[in-house]
């Protein structure tokens, strides 16, 4: 990249970081080209954009898009750096992730931003294992509506009873 593209790269990047619900920084160490395409196609179902970049560019945007410190320390931003953003479903991103590092074993998390707070690695992979967002509210509402179902079928039977007597008892 030229010295003059920077600034644009690093300006557009900032507008990315703010409004991103999932930011995820990723060591990609050992990822053949090959890899990354399957992994670019496989994070694009789910409206994700993986790019590798310069740890000083994603610094400089991270300060303007003032981004939680703990992401931006030299411990982190160490070695080589991907990261992941998504403006939609903040945990689809992490279960391709984790999907993937389990067939292949890389890459690793390193820490990441969901819906605005700062998360670290361990973290990051137990929010992997968590359904969508979606299918945790249908459990909620299913939860809510379960105990309307019971009293509505326990009526229903007393009502149910109630026409059979008075049928029995049109009939004599």
């Amino acid at each position: 990249m030229k010295k003059t593209e920077k600034p644009f790269f690093v300006a557009n990047l900032s507008e990315q970081l703010k409004s991103a619900t999932s930011v995820v920084l990723l060591d990609y160490t050992g990822l053949t080209v090959k890899m990354q395409q399957e992994l670019k196609v496989k994070l694009s179902e789910v409206g994700a954009q993986m790019s590798v970049i310069k740890n000083t560019l994603f610094k400089l945007a991270g300060k303007d898009a003032k981004t939680p410190s703990e992401t931006l320390s030299d411990s982190v931003l160490t070695g080589p750096t991907a990261i992941v953003i998504t403006e939609e479903d903040p945990i689809a991103p992490l279960q391709i992730l984790a999907k993937f590092a389990q067939v292949n074993e890389i890459p690793k998390f390193k820490v990441g931003i969901v819906e605005g707070n700062f998360q670290d690695k361990d973290t990051l992979a137990k929010l992997s294992i968590l359904p969508s967002k979606e299918v945790l509210f249908s459990q909620v509402v299913g939860t809510l509506a379960q105990p309307m179902y019971g009293l509505v079928s326990v009526l229903q039977g007393n009502l149910q009873k109630l026409v059979y007597i008075l049928d029995q008892k049109s009939k004599e």
